[in-house]
């Protein structure tokens, strides 16, 4: 349930386990338009109405502005079409977990948790729209939608994890009149994991083994949650000709693995691991690092353990896989 009560303005911390465990929906097919134009797509300003990942059909009126985003990946998508939202859900978080891969735009309000948000702070924004992804309950969005249109997001999907990004990318842009902007950083993406792809060749990193993972520490215990084929993860980094090291599967929609320090025996001898945190929290250079497991590993001992820089979020859209892509490829170059 949504809360009705205004959040707090301090600092969030939002565990990545919320996300892993979202029910995977189905992608809509793209929506149409109540006025379109010559090429077949809603001018901006122009009302329009599109089908989301719920099957529901959405009527959002022309010349939106003021949108808020119940997730970070809406936030990123919203401001690669040019649109700074209003609100979002936990600020802090997103500065945090994700202002480094897609800055925050604008000074917008922040309207509660990604997964408790508050109908009292989304009601006071009077907002144009309200973007959130697939994962709620269905009786979750009727506060919501007394308020404003709500276009729901596929957000993630393991069976086609770069399509969807794409697709979402281009739903938001439909809804808010950006439609150029968001083929825009498409192509501008594609055209930059080309150029990688190049430099992974010349580095003779073609074929690379990477296992790119979570980890936590729950009640004493350290669980692993790896990026899984159908990760979007894995496939942005095999499209530049990496390959990913973890054999296990994920679920339907995120692509997470979960399993213990042990299973990570199963990873090849000369596979890289890779992963990505905020600030101090760090189980793999803390809790176990006097784990005999894990210092036995031949990637740990053979110094193939990599942190990214903080703040790239690992379920973003383009500028946040630009920015991973970068990091990650910086990281496994070679030593001159």
């Amino acid at each position: 349930m949504f809360k009705r009560t205004v959040p707090s303005s301090g600092a969030r911390r939002t565990l990545l386990a919320g996300v892993a465990t979202l029910s995977a929906l189905a992608l809509a097919a793209c929506g149409t338009t109540e006025a379109p134009s010559e090429s077949g797509a809603p001018a901006a300003g122009e009302a329009v109405t599109l089908t989301d990942a719920r099957g529901a059909e959405v009527e959002i009126p022309g010349g939106v502005e003021d949108v808020v985003a119940l997730e970070w990946v809406a936030v990123e998508h919203l401001q690669t079409v040019g649109v700074a939202p209003l609100g979002v859900a936990d600020v802090a978080g997103y500065e945090e977990w994700a202002g480094t891969g897609a800055p925050l735009e604008g000074d917008p309000v922040d309207v509660g948790t990604r997964v408790e948000p508050s109908i009292d702070a989304i009601a006071g924004l009077a907002p144009d729209l309200i973007i959130a992804v697939a994962g709620r309950d269905e009786g979750a969005y009727a506060d919501l939608e007394a308020i404003a249109p709500v276009l729901v997001l596929q957000g993630a999907d393991a069976a086609a994890p770069i399509e969807t990004m794409y697709d979402d990318l281009r739903l938001v842009g439909e809804a808010v009149g950006g439609q150029d902007a968001a083929e825009d950083a498409i192509a501008a993406f594609e055209e930059h994991v080309d150029e990688l792809a190049e430099q992974v060749a010349e580095d003779g990193l073609e074929g690379t083994p990477v296992a790119h993972m979570d980890g936590y520490e729950n009640g004493g215990q350290i669980e692993i949650r790896p990026y899984a084929d159908g990760a979007l993860l894995p496939a942005v980094f095999e499209e530049i000709g990496l390959q990913n090291a973890w054999p296990g599967e994920g679920d339907p929609q995120y692509g997470l693995g979960v399993t213990d320090v042990e299973g990570l025996t199963v990873l090849p001898d000369d596979a890289h691991i890779v992963y990505m945190t905020v600030g101090e929290r760090d189980v793999f250079t803390q809790q176990l690092a006097s784990n005999a497991i894990w210092t036995g590993l031949p990637p740990v001992q053979a110094g193939r353990v990599h942190r990214l820089p903080d703040g790239i979020w690992l379920f973003g859209g383009t500028g946040s896989m630009t920015a991973y892509l970068d990091a990650l490829v910086a990281a496994l170059a070679p030593t001159p």
